[in-house]
């Protein structure tokens, strides 16, 4: 069987380019590159720390998923029982991006630590995703206040911009109060929109849930009977950032 070596195959203007008649196996050569057959998904890059995105090789076009870090979750009170309340979550930002950058730069914001009996919880730090052209930012959440203080600790949640979606994060649960041998939960880690996100439940006198990607963490339980650690809030979850990538 013989072979036609050529440069190129232009179809005629106003007509669809056929190869082979029906029950035709028309085959792409093994050292044939994907562009110019079509898209798909090629390659998916996950940062969890702060770095430099490089686009891949053929690839067109990317999705850009960033959230901020959670804030962690206040401390329960080591007097009078009153738990503490949940750090609040983290923005959230999704983007299409039609062109594709050679690279950009990525800002991975940090967890808010959980904090110590009779101690507000630590702030989540910021997220980012610059190219030149396109900028995203997620915010970070505020701690939770410690047990018996029923205020939102300031920032709050964190907000969101740049993005096609723009999500802040929710509150933090708020406290409860521990009675005799009954006790309501500590206030739970707020929410944040990021797709692969863990929002801890509230805790009965134990120490606070940490949290996951973006979500605020638990607030310390209050029972006066409790040691220091089981008062402890939990740790927010620390920023991150998907870029789905495709040719």
């Amino acid at each position: 069987m013989g072979s036609i070596n050529v440069n190129s195959i232009d179809k005629e203007s106003g007509s669809n380019l056929t190869l082979g008649g029906r029950g035709t196996l028309n085959k792409i050569h093994a050292s044939a590159t994907a562009s110019g057959f079509g898209g798909g998904l090629a390659n998916v890059q996950f940062f969890t720390s702060s770095g430099t995105y490089t686009r891949s090789t053929d690839v067109t076009k990317i999705i850009v998923a960033i959230c901020g870090g959670g804030g962690g979750g206040g401390g329960g009170r080591s007097s009078y029982g009153y738990q503490g309340m949940g750090g609040s979550g983290a923005g959230f930002c999704y983007k299409y991006i039609s062109s594709a950058p050679a690279t950009s730069t990525i800002t991975i914001g940090s967890a808010g630590s959980g904090a110590a009996e009779d101690t507000d919880g630590g702030d989540g730090g910021n997220s980012s995703y610059a190219d030149g052209t396109v900028t995203l930012t997620a915010n970070g959440a505020g701690g939770g206040k410690w047990g018996g203080d029923g205020t939102i600790k300031s920032p709050g949640p964190g907000s969101a911009s740049g993005g096609d979606l723009n999500i802040a994060g929710s509150n933090g649960g708020s406290w409860g109060h521990y009675s005799g041998t009954s006790s309501t939960m500590a206030g739970a880690g707020g929410g944040c929109a990021f797709p692969f996100t863990y929002s801890p439940p509230n805790a009965r006198s134990l120490a606070g849930a940490d949290g996951a990607f973006g979500s605020g963490g638990a607030g310390g339980g209050g029972n006066s009977g409790n040691t220091s650690a089981e008062r402890a809030g939990g740790d927010g979850g620390a920023g991150c950032c998907i870029i789905w990538e495709y040719i």
